[in-house]
């Protein structure tokens, strides 16, 4: 590759020639990774051992590296989209081969690309972008080397393994099976149907009854695993006594505790009835 450098700078220098003192700036050899550019997920397969979990429909043969770009209920998959995949898959492969010569990349196979999006891409679609239908809700389009697979949410059928994309969807009844078929995996990540029921009320989308008890029950489970110090975070002295009664805060104090902070004139009235009462007198 370092060999051709000068026939690429030679390519540059004559541009430059060619537009000199013309309302044409030319920038040989721009470097553009100035900018961070983010793909959404990037799924690596280990290749060792079998997955114990049915991936939704679409994702079923995974590659070694794996592009996924999504957009949301209120996003649309346009053809740039697509563009910006294909970019992020240009890039990746060059970082994860021997070298950016072209002889020396990894095997295009090694790579898989995903666009899922919740809504049909009708927009590909109007362009006459051809996309092939592989099963319900899944399809295929075609970039210059290879293929991108798109899945689309609210196409695809109410089976288990898709509950997760489910929770994604803008539609009640879908939102409501992926409450009720989708379970959490592990602690560091089961507070995520707070943050989809928070989530749902932001983007003012009606929560079915499912997701919203089950949001209820994961608030229960997150407070009782909780060690006390966690919960108690945050709550101000005043705030936490209204919830306890009179016998419960005295509990545990000495005398002198519990009469601390009082003016000498109320211990005085204190000490009046005190008396009034083992003389059998009525209190003050």
């Amino acid at each position: 590759m370092d060999e051709q450098r000068p026939w690429h700078r030679l390519f540059g220098l004559s541009w430059m020639d060619l537009l000199r003192g013309k309302p044409v700036t030319v920038e040989p050899e721009k470097d553009l990774s100035a900018k961070k550019q983010l793909l959404d997920i990037l799924l690596l397969s280990k290749g060792a051992g079998q997955l114990d979990v049915e991936l939704p429909d679409g994702f079923e043969e995974l590659a070694t590296h794996n592009l996924i770009t999504f957009k949301s209920f209120k996003e649309k998959l346009s053809g740039w989209a697509l563009n910006e995949l294909v970019g992020h898959y240009v890039n990746l492969r060059k970082q994860v081969s021997p070298s950016m010569d072209e002889d020396d990349l990894l095997a295009e196979e090694e790579f898989r690309l995903f666009a899922v999006c919740v809504r049909f891409p009708q927009n590909l679609v109007s362009r006459k972008l051809a996309m092939e239908e592989i099963k319900e809700g899944v399809y295929e389009v075609q970039h210059f080397t290879g293929t991108i697979r798109i899945i689309v949410v609210h196409k695809l059928p109410k089976t288990p393994n898709n509950a997760m994309l489910h929770l994604f969807s803008a539609q009640e009844d879908l939102i409501a099976y992926a409450a009720q078929h989708y379970r959490v995996r592990s602690n560091e990540t089961n507070s995520l149907f707070v943050q989809f029921a928070n989530r749902y009320k932001k983007e003012g989308l009606i929560m079915p009854d499912a997701l919203e008890e089950f949001t209820r029950e994961t608030i229960d489970q997150l407070l009782n695993d909780l060690p006390v110090e966690k919960r108690l975070k945050g709550l101000p002295p005043e705030e936490l006594v209204k919830h306890l009664s009179p016998e419960v805060r005295m509990k545990g104090l000495s005398p002198e505790e519990r009469v601390k902070g009082l003016s000498p004139e109320v211990l005085q009235a204190l000490l009046d009835q005190l008396k009034n009462k083992a003389n059998g007198a009525p209190g003050g």
